[in-house]
């Protein structure tokens, strides 16, 4: 009778969860059938003219379909590389700092700009790469011209990942300095014994000891691959960048709440979806085969 007490509890406590999923996650999913539809807001979905998939022949007819995916694919896969590289060599340095007080200051001044959303730094950045802003005006102290940084095609792509890599590589430090705690200090130990300089324990011990996180990170990082940031580039991002800056969710929020092209907008988002289900269950088949990670 206590377990099955035990088990209401549980199912009491899940209860909001489930009732956010269905209304927020299961219930709009009805909205996919306007993929397939010339959709007519006053018709609605049920009274609409059924097109089959003529929506997804003209979605594959525009110029601007293979751009947004390309744009997409680039941001993300960069964002990925950067925030498991930056972060693993961060936490490296950090580690082997051995005053406290400073790794922690360090490690807490590092984590800060997670909690910020992009609305808040967008505009910080903004500010700061500004034509008057102060990094135009260090570079005139070098004699060097302007330069309009989120007005400028070529640079966009990279301020983007930057600024992101920026603002999340302190929160995937801890990871890192999670799996770190787990080493045994007797192998450290025992590779001074064997006269093992610093680097030489960082190579054969501090990197096979993280190793599985690592690869179980950069596994579940593929299921992000059409996941390049919406919020961060709809808060950067102008009309001058959208050759290399446009991505599918901005192109999706004009196309469909700006232009009032519903059906075009559902189309390449209910691509996008079951794109990124099959990356999803790929990156968890790969985390299970590498490093025997699972949900279930």
């Amino acid at each position: 009778m206590r377990n099955k007490s035990f088990a209401k509890d549980y199912y009491i406590m899940l209860l909001p969860g489930i009732v956010w999923i269905v209304f927020f996650s299961i219930v709009p999913m009805f909205g996919i059938f306007i993929a397939f539809q010339n959709y007519n807001p006053v018709q609605g979905v049920l009274g609409s003219e059924f097109v089959g998939l003529d929506v997804f022949r003209y979605m594959f007819q525009l110029n601007d379909t293979m751009r947004i995916f390309f744009n997409t694919i680039y941001i993300a896969v960069m964002k990925i590389i950067g925030n498991l590289i930056v972060p693993l060599v961060f936490a490296l340095m950090l580690n082997e700092v051995r005053y406290m007080g400073l790794k922690r200051t360090i490690q807490t001044i590092v984590y800060l700009p997670h909690f910020l959303s992009w609305v808040i730094l967008g505009g910080v950045l903004l500010d700061i790469f500004a034509f008057a802003g102060p990094v135009n005006q260090l570079l005139g102290l070098f004699g060097q011209e302007p330069i309009l940084f989120f007005g400028r095609a070529d640079l966009f792509p990279y301020l983007v990942v930057g600024s992101d890599v920026w603002k999340e590589f302190g929160f995937n430090t801890i990871i890192y300095l999670a799996a770190l705690t787990g080493i045994n200090p007797a192998l450290y130990e025992a590779a001074g014994i064997d006269g093992a300089s610093r680097w030489r324990k960082l190579w054969h011990v501090t990197l096979p000891g993280i190793r599985t996180t690592a690869v179980l990170l950069a596994v579940l990082s593929l299921g992000n691959v059409l996941n390049a940031g919406f919020d961060q580039i709809f808060n950067l991002y102008n009309p001058l960048v959208y050759s290399t800056g446009d991505i599918i969710d901005t192109w999706v929020y004009r196309a469909g709440l700006l232009n009032l092209q519903f059906e075009l907008a559902t189309a390449v988002g209910l691509l996008k979806s079951v794109v990124g289900f099959l990356l999803i269950t790929v990156s968890y088949y790969l985390a299970y085969r590498f490093t025997k990670y699972r949900i279930f």
